[in-house]
């Protein structure tokens, strides 16, 4: 036990043992070492110090997150939950689990991001697991385990370098009714659900919470106020409840839909399921099974697979392109503000200008005789002089030193001037 004052690798070290344990602390020179050494004996002689145990230093990363997770799963969705979790379980745990909340660094949250891209993962979810380590250390920075928060405006660090850009693929107008023949043709039962998804919008687990109670036939409005991520029930993203237009075709195809299904569980003995879209059990679809359904109608339609999130963009994509008014389309997607919207479909809208925009800055009977004016000669022996509408002789800025103002410069070349006038009159007035 005691303390002593090292001289290594270019600084000056105060070295406390004590207990068993060794810690060190870094000083400016040799003098303020022996001090502080000093100051630190005769604490250790009064027994006023000790080095910190492990309670001292705080939680662990893992053991703070998951409490923190614990506390909050009551105020988040399901869909935030397992946002959360996954990204602790498969990245942060690994990497930062066994570190001790207080000595985080920058550095680390550096590493974090390295070693993430190093497995290949996307942008977009190396982003999520930053931010789910940033929501964590921005509470610890409330608990007062941390000074600042060293997660926080990590995205020079979390550029795509040669990554591509995630694009929207929708189907054109060409496709959307070609997908719904075929639908229509091929897989009858699924039919109601192509044909709801590219004409409402819809989210998928929004289609796979509608029911029948939903609907308002005598408004043509379907009220959505439910969702289903992972198999749990929630409320719309957001929370925002909205009221979605049907089209005739929708509506006329899920009255026919609700028979069927009326007459087909009247068969079986029991009452149709309040699901719009249910499976054999009467429950709602699962997301799995009605993703692989839509493949096998694009595999029979000839159409690349892509998600059924693609039809939320189709919706989009063609009701901008068709002139509505974004506000409408904004409403109708749920989304919390048109802005959104914007930053999304922008390169949907139409283009309805014919000419470039610059264009509707021009007067509408522009003057041609002021943008083109008429030259006029003048024979000055063999060499021609062009004057313009101003009057100034061309070649030289002051050509004639007489004249000096734009005014009458313009009056004397021009035979149609005043001068040019008043020299007519007189002469008239000379004849007679």
């Amino acid at each position: 036990m005691g303390v002593k004052v090292r001289y290594r690798r270019g600084s000056w070290w105060v070295v406390i043992h004590h207990a068993g344990k060794v810690r060190t602390k870094k000083v400016s020179d040799r003098d303020t070492g022996r001090r502080l050494a000093g100051a630190l004996e005769e604490r250790l002689a009064r027994s006023e110090f000790r080095l910190p145990t492990a309670a001292d230093l705080g939680p662990t990363v893992q053991t703070y997150a998951a409490t923190w997770l614990d506390v909050a799963r009551g105020n988040l969705k399901a869909s935030t939950v397992y946002f959360y979790s996954t990204h602790l379980e498969q990245h942060i745990y690994p990497a930062l689990g066994s570190r001790r909340v207080s000595a985080l660094k920058r550095q680390d949250c550096r590493e974090l991001v390295t070693l993430c891209r190093g497995k290949g993962l996307k942008v977009g979810t190396v982003r999520g697991v930053v931010r789910t380590l940033s929501t964590i250390l921005t509470q610890a920075v409330e608990d007062e385990l941390l000074p600042a928060n060293p997660a926080l405006r990590m995205g020079k660090y979390l550029r795509q370098a040669d990554d591509a850009e995630p694009e929207m693929d929708p189907f054109t107008r060409a496709e959307a009714s070609h997908l719904v023949a075929v639908a229509r043709e091929k897989f009858p039962d699924w039919h109601p659900f192509v044909l709801c998804g590219l004409r409402t919008g819809m989210r998928m687990g929004e289609l796979l919470a509608l029911e029948w109670g939903d609907v308002d036939w005598r408004t043509s409005t379907i009220h959505l106020s439910r969702n289903i991520v992972r198999g749990a029930l929630t409320t719309p993203k957001n929370h925002q409840k909205r009221r979605v237009d049907l089209s005739p075709q929708l509506r006329a195809v899920l009255r026919l839909a609700r028979r069927r299904q009326a007459a087909a569980w009247l068969k079986k003995g029991k009452r149709r399921p309040d699901a719009i879209f249910a499976s054999e059990a009467g429950t709602p679809l699962d997301e799995s099974n009605a993703r692989k359904a839509f493949n096998r109608v694009l595999d029979v339609a000839e159409l690349h697979r892509r998600g059924p999130h693609q039809m939320r963009h189709t919706f989009a994509s063609l009701l901008l392109a068709a002139g509505e008014p974004i506000t409408y389309v904004s409403q109708q997607l749920g989304h919390r503000d048109p802005s959104i919207t914007l930053r999304v479909y922008s390169h949907w809208l139409p283009d309805t200008t014919a000419r470039k925009g610059v264009d509707r800055l021009d007067d509408a009977s522009p003057n041609v005789a002021q943008a083109r004016p008429d030259a006029i000669a003048v024979n000055d022996g063999n060499r021609s002089k062009s004057f313009v509408s101003s009057g100034e002789p061309g070649g030289n800025r002051t050509h004639n030193p007489q004249i000096k103002s734009l005014l009458l410069c313009q009056l004397s070349y021009r035979p149609e001037g005043m001068l040019g006038t008043l020299g007519a009159a007189i002469s008239r007035r000379g004849k007679t």
